[in-house]
């Protein structure tokens, strides 16, 4: 009979500290339980690490993106040795034509990757959120006016409104003195990727809003008479957050990508800056007798990519109190 009420008591307190654990510990706790997301989440870091601590990186290697290693190419231009030129030196190869360091060159082109990357999502997911809760919120006219433009921007082709703008937009920048040369080719390409990315996301937000305004705990707010900055701020904003970590983490690999193919298009950043599209342009030029060239670059890039979705698709499971893992 002891024994019996010790197991009860043994299994109370196990279903309390349970019960006690905040869903931020419960989301924890199973993107700790996946493996395969947090070794993708330790490789993103570490190409993180890799990009923006390139100047010490290649500081300690001893190589330079823009150092021109000449004698390293034969009378031709393309690197000596196998394989590209690889070398304790050299850790992948020589560019061929130029004879710049790949490593170098690509350590600092993934830093122009990412930083795309990031602050295009950010700035997407922002402005994504606001217009979003505005609609699903004050529903009406405003969410008509936001919907039917929204519905506009889906009309468009982005893909060849952005290389046939492009140009033009990089010449207005350049005479507003915002940004000069490869500085405002980011620019204008970030705000293509913003300009035609929001209207998804604040369309997903929309209706999680459309939702979230029919609650108990929204209805109440409203009936003790809390303004509206309140309750979107306090009641509605906490309970999108998940949704916008889920986006951010899923949405980084797919404008990383977006980016290396722009500039592998020449809609992007212009040499003597490189990124994985000016690298792999480049690179096909010499694809039959420099392979290594192209290899090295695709697979960089590739492993970036699938790392970043996989780790987005473990930070959904982790966030998703619906799921069964």
């Amino acid at each position: 009979m002891a024994k019996s009420a010790s197991t009860t008591l043994d299994k109370s307190s196990l279903d309390l500290s349970v019960a006690l654990r905040t869903p931020k510990q419960i989301a924890w706790a199973k993107f700790r339980s996946n493996k395969l997301g947090l070794i993708s989440g330790f490789t993103v870091l570490f190409f993180l690490f890799l990009a923006y601590g390139a100047p010490l990186v290649t500081k300690i290697f001893g190589v330079d993106p823009n150092t021109l290693y000449l004698e390293e190419l034969n009378n031709i231009g393309l690197p000596d040795g196998n394989y590209g030129g690889i070398s304790t030196q050299h850790l992948f190869g020589i560019e061929p034509g130029a004879g710049r360091d790949v490593f170098a060159m690509l350590l600092y082109g993934s830093r122009i990757s990412f930083s795309v990357a990031i602050i295009t999502s950010i700035t997407t997911i922002s402005f994504g959120m606001v217009v979003g809760i505005t609609a699903g919120y004050f529903r009406g006219r405003v969410d008509a006016v936001i919907g039917r433009f929204s519905d506009f921007l889906f009309a468009f082709p982005s893909f060849f409104m952005i290389i046939a703008l492009s140009i033009p937009l990089v010449e207005r920048v350049e005479s507003l003195g915002i940004a000069k040369e490869n500085g405002a080719r980011l620019t204008v390409l970030i705000i293509f990727f913003v300009f035609f990315g929001w209207p998804g996301f604040a369309r997903l937000i929309r209706s999680q809003a459309l939702s979230l305004r029919e609650r108990d705990f929204i209805m109440s707010a409203q009936a003790q008479g809390a303004s509206n900055w309140r309750i979107i701020t306090k009641e509605m904003l906490p309970n999108l957050w998940p949704t916008a970590i889920v986006f951010l983490s899923l949405s980084l690999p797919g404008y990383l990508a977006a980016e290396a193919v722009f500039s592998f298009l020449g809609v992007g950043i212009n040499p003597p800056a490189s990124t994985f599209g000016l690298v792999l342009s480049d690179a096909i030029v010499y694809w039959r007798t420099d392979p290594t060239y192209l290899v090295i670059p695709c697979l960089m890039l590739i492993t970036i990519v699938l790392a970043l979705n996989l780790f987005g698709d473990a930070v959904r499971d982790a966030l998703d109190s619906k799921g069964d893992r």
